[in-house]
């Protein structure tokens, strides 16, 4: 089963209705309708339990019957501390918690490292100061992951045991066209596939759908 990691704005009302312009029942509806589809995809979900458009798809992923959301948390984070993330952690829908299982991810430092990577696929629901650096980060160790620096050896399991990206087909990025103003940077893109990485954009959820269909059919159902 394909495990989706989501990565978004944190705050909607700037991002989606300030700089994108888009009305508010629009977005709201655009959010069902991308749930939706990763419900149909059967995927499972990956996010940081916080504010922000990934905690909303996953809440209407498991009102629609999603199976499975993973929580990324860095539990043992002494600097900045994990209590602004209990009320999300503690969500339920349909008398049943939003998130069904934490991967400690140990510090922020590390969290914004390797939140990516704990998906097979990440789709990105926005362009943000976080997300574009999870994103970036995440490719930086698929990377090392490949071996494309030789002098630095890095294995998957030693880093966390669920990490996932790239074990089944190169590690690979959905970007949701309408909700970012424009593309990912010129640089950056050619950066990611040089590692050996995907990306690739899609303009609405049956696109969405599609896609997904096609990694689960690579990575053999």
């Amino acid at each position: 089963m394909l495990r989706v990691c989501l990565i978004g704005p944190g705050d909607l009302e700037y991002h989606y209705q300030e700089l994108l312009g888009i009305p508010k029942e629009k977005f709201e509806s655009e959010l069902n309708h991308i749930a939706k589809a990763l419900v149909e995809s059967s995927v499972e979900l990956v996010a940081l339990p916080d504010r922000g458009v990934s905690f909303e798809v996953c809440k209407r992923y498991k009102q629609l019957g999603g199976r499975k959301a993973f929580a990324t948390v860095p539990t043992s984070d002494t600097d900045f501390g994990v209590k602004h993330l209990q009320p999300f952690l503690e969500s339920q829908v349909n008398g049943k918690k939003v998130f069904d299982e934490v991967i400690d991810t140990t510090s922020w430092y590390k969290q914004d490292l390797t939140h990516c990577i704990f998906g097979d696929v990440v789709l990105m629901l926005g362009n943000s100061l976080g997300s574009l650096g999870e994103l970036m980060h995440g490719y930086y160790l698929y990377k090392l992951f490949v071996g494309a620096k030789p002098e630095v050896q890095v294995m998957r399991k030693k880093i966390h045991l669920q990490v996932r990206s790239g074990e089944r087909f190169p590690f690979h990025t959905i970007v949701y066209n309408p909700f970012l103003k424009e593309k990912i940077n010129f640089e950056i893109e050619h950066y990611i596939r040089k590692t050996g990485g995907a990306l690739e954009y899609v303009n609405n959820p049956v696109e969405l759908h599609r896609a997904l269909e096609k990694l689960d059919s690579m990575a053999g159902g």
